[in-house]
């Protein structure tokens, strides 16, 4: 799929980045170009020394902001396909500082989807976030509108045979300032503080979600909200995995967080089709169609009032489960 191909990760130095570049290199070896574009200098520097240029030629870094729409155009010259991982999204800094997230999440979807239109790319792959279905937090109301910019920007193209699509998941597990690594630094000090004891969240690997890009990469009719099939955890079981010796202190929920995180709601499940692994969240105005599109893929259309969150999954991780996979995708020095 992406031989001879040239691919640019925004936020490429991010968890997801770092997962997708090595991914690509190790199944696509004959990439034609692979460029690194984030505005995190010292994060590039640290980067290139595990891809040597003498190494690895195809691999190239680009210092930029996505809020830089002109330098959003000179980096997607020569660019067949675009990944666009780069977010301002702790929920906290969001909330204190409201409009830094919107010129990165909003404004910086329209720069992607305008610098794309004005270029030969051919498909963009946006990604999302489980706080963007029915979100009570900033940071989840703009992706959420980063969602739509990308949805929308297939009914604008024109004749432009590009495809734009999104993905969204969940917490990707040990990725950088999630809460994982955070309870296993903290575990040092004895005390490892719970929000709320029946605080639920989706749980994804970044292989997983290095899985779910290329899937949409791969089979996109352009629009689609691709949303994974994946388990859930307890906050208080990852305390207990981590640290079952520790104090686990309670300290109430933060601001603009949720108990249970949603990634379809019961308004989006008149548009939701199971594919299998994945659930598809369509747009409402198609330029393909759906009748070709659920034979395509054997997609069948979930019930009316389906929803899809944490707290009602039907999978589950356990504490010895997420052990296992701290062990396997986090830390493999990792013991209890």
């Amino acid at each position: 799929m992406l031989n001879n191909k040239s691919i640019l990760i925004t936020g490429g130095t991010g968890s997801l980045g770092k997962a997708l570049t090595k991914r690509i290199l190790a199944e696509w070896p004959d990439i034609k170009r692979l460029v690194i574009f984030s505005r995190d200098e010292q994060k590039q520097f640290e980067m290139a020394q595990e891809y040597p240029e003498n190494k690895y030629p195809q691999v190239r870094f680009f210092i930029g902001d996505v809020r830089d729409q002109d330098r959003l155009k000179r980096a997607f010259r020569g660019i067949d396909y675009i990944i666009h991982a780069a977010a301002m999204k702790h929920v906290p800094i969001a909330e204190y500082n409201p409009m830094e997230c919107v010129k990165t999440n909003i404004n910086g979807a329209e720069n992607i989807i305008n610098a794309a239109l004005d270029s030969e790319v051919q498909h963009v792959v946006a990604l999302s976030t489980d706080k963007a279905a029915a979100p009570i937090n900033l940071y989840g109301a703009t992706k959420l509108a980063s969602d739509k910019l990308f949805v929308a920007a297939n009914n604008i193209k024109g004749n432009n045979p590009i495809k734009f699509s999104v993905v969204r998941y969940g917490n990707v597990m040990g990725s950088n300032g999630s809460v994982i690594p955070f309870f296993m630094k903290r575990k040092k000090e004895g005390v490892l503080p719970i929000t709320v004891e029946n605080m639920t969240r989706f749980n994804i690997s970044l292989d997983g979600g290095v899985d779910m890009v290329l899937h949409a990469l791969e089979t996109a009719w352009g629009g689609e909200i691709f949303v994974p099939k994946i388990p859930s955890y307890k906050i208080l079981d990852i305390a207990k995995a981590i640290g079952p010796e520790c104090e686990h202190k309670v300290i109430g929920i933060r601001p603009g967080e949720k108990i249970h995180e949603e990634m379809i709601t019961e308004s989006d499940s008149f548009y939701t089709y199971d594919l299998g692994k994945y659930y598809v969240i369509v747009p409402q105005t198609t330029n393909w169609d759906i009748e070709d599109f659920i034979k395509t893929f054997n997609a069948s259309k979930v019930v009316e009032g389906f929803k899809y969150n944490s707290g009602e999954n039907t999978e589950w991780e356990t504490v010895e489960s997420l052990r296992t996979l701290i062990k396997e995708h986090v830390d493999p020095n990792f013991v209890v």
